[in-house]
């Protein structure tokens, strides 16, 4: 961590503090109300627990007003030729419709997932190049309203 502290303001740099990322969140969603008119801002979870209650895999992201964003989804290795991959983006998908999304992206390294989320219909929008050594960053997009559904 790395503090400069001294008269006046305080800078410092570390790991996570979710007070911050809260406070942050809370701080951006109210600046972007008044250009956008957009204050539905909701977090989205899907989960999936064995008969024992521990995590098979899940998702985590956002809506807001008509986007979705994917943050996280990970299903643990004994569990992925079961589908649950499959289920869970179509749960988070069919939720982000219910709260009125038009669309979902998703950041995926170019190494892990990008031929899942193109099988279910999201194009690539962007590629950022990764660290050295390793793959890069993609973005994904697919839209909620061509489907029909």
């Amino acid at each position: 961590m790395t503090t400069d502290a001294g008269p006046g303001p305080t800078l410092t740099t570390g790991e996570v503090d979710s007070e911050l990322h809260d406070r942050l969140t809370e701080e951006l969603g109210a600046f972007h109300v008044a250009p956008t008119g957009e204050s539905r801002r909701g977090a989205l979870a899907v989960k999936v627990t064995d008969g024992t209650g521990a995590l098979i895999g899940g998702l985590a992201g956002w809506t807001w007003g008509r986007l979705c964003e994917i943050e996280l989804l990970w299903v643990r290795e004994d569990s992925r030729e079961d589908g649950w991959e499959n289920k869970i983006l179509r749960a988070a998908e069919e939720e982000a419709r219910r709260r009125g999304c038009e669309r979902v992206t998703v950041s995926s390294f170019v190494h892990q997932t990008p031929a899942f989320y193109r099988r279910h219909g999201y194009a690539a929008s962007a590629r950022v190049p990764g660290p050295r050594g390793a793959a890069g960053d993609g973005t994904l997009v697919k839209s909620l309203t061509e489907q029909g559904l």
